[in-house]
């Protein structure tokens, strides 16, 4: 990467496909030198960025996400929507290696004009995002995408880190898989702007409507975030020409309706500001690891507390004040 970042910058803007794959891969590198030349990048980018529908899509295993995401983004992308599909990998906790199928689950949706499939692997990331998911939404968004899904891992309470980052929170789920409310936990609930239950078609019809029932009972417990926008429960089938419009007709009318009230630009400012926190803890994390104290101590006092000869509270405290 011996480019400038005026070349990315310009690529960007310009809608350089190659370019922007570059940039995004640029921002992913955690080298200090690209970290240096990608914050310039990104300031210089700010400006052109905030014009899309963000959404983000998550769901339990075998729930159809990548199907999900291939009938909507078509539907749209054929109405001349430019579709941005970020897909998060679940990276391997052994060999760090992630399977990147998603441009092959996807194979139309890909093959589409209008639309740009970034595969990126998930690390040791919480909450079924990629570390710089937010950074690279923002780079599509100034290379002119202005509808960006984030297809995320599985679903549990760190899958809530996703919220913080789209406009629309999608909980993708299916029928027919037993108890209904198992697969999901109330963190999910109240953070999620809709629950969808997916293969609504042929013989599943009837128990995606139990589960639709199952699932709006469960979500009138829930406090909603926004006193404008109680979540919905909605059904749809990704098999089925346009079985996703409802889906989509349903983002657009909380977008407005948020919109009206002011919470929407609330709602993205508080985002910007929560992921500086996030940032700011992941940089104080990085610079703990690589600090030249903690990594001479570490060995021993991790085997100390693998002997239970020190508690990992005292362990804890010794290896933080190496860093004062």
């Amino acid at each position: 990467m011996s480019y400038s970042y005026n070349y990315y910058i310009q690529g960007v803007l310009e809608g350089n496909r190659r370019t922007l794959a570059k940039t995004i891969t640029l921002i992913e590198s955690v080298l200090p030198a690209h970290r240096g030349i990608a914050a310039r990048v990104m300031d210089a980018l700010i400006p052109h960025t905030g014009n899309s529908i963000r959404v983000g899509i998550t769901g339990v295993p075998g729930v159809g996400k990548s199907t999900f995401v291939e009938n909507l983004g078509l539907t749209l992308a054929d109405k001349g929507h430019k579709i941005a599909v970020l897909a998060v990998d679940p990276s391997s906790r052994r060999s760090g290696g992630s399977i990147l199928g998603d441009k092959t689950r996807m194979e139309k949706l890909s093959s589409h004009p209008n639309t740009f499939i970034r595969p990126s692997p998930s690390g040791e990331t919480l909450g079924g995002v990629a570390a710089r998911t937010r950074e690279i939404m923002l780079v599509c968004e100034a290379a002119g995408f202005d509808v960006i899904m984030v297809e995320t891992v599985g679903v549990g309470q760190s899958e809530i880190t996703v919220a913080t980052m789209v406009d629309f929170f999608l909980a993708l789920m299916i029928a027919g898989a037993g108890d209904e409310l198992q697969g999901i936990k109330k963190g999910i609930l109240e953070v999620a702007d809709a629950i969808v239950i997916n293969k609504a078609d042929g013989d599943n019809l009837e128990r995606a409507a139990k589960a639709r029932h199952e699932y709006e009972v469960a979500m009138h417990m829930i406090t909603p975030e926004s006193p404008t926008w109680r979540p919905p429960v909605l059904t749809c089938s990704s098999l089925l020409p346009n079985g996703t419009d409802n889906v989509w007709e349903m983002v657009l009318s909380h977008r407005q309706k948020l919109m009206e009230t002011g919470e929407f630009e609330q709602r993205r400012k508080k985002q910007s500001l929560e992921w500086m926190w996030h940032l700011i803890d992941e940089g104080l994390r990085l610079r703990f690891k690589e600090n030249r104290h903690v990594t001479e101590r570490l060995p021993e006092i991790s085997m100390k507390v693998e002997r239970q000869m020190i508690s990992p509270t005292a362990a804890a405290q010794i290896l933080l004040s190496l860093t004062i």
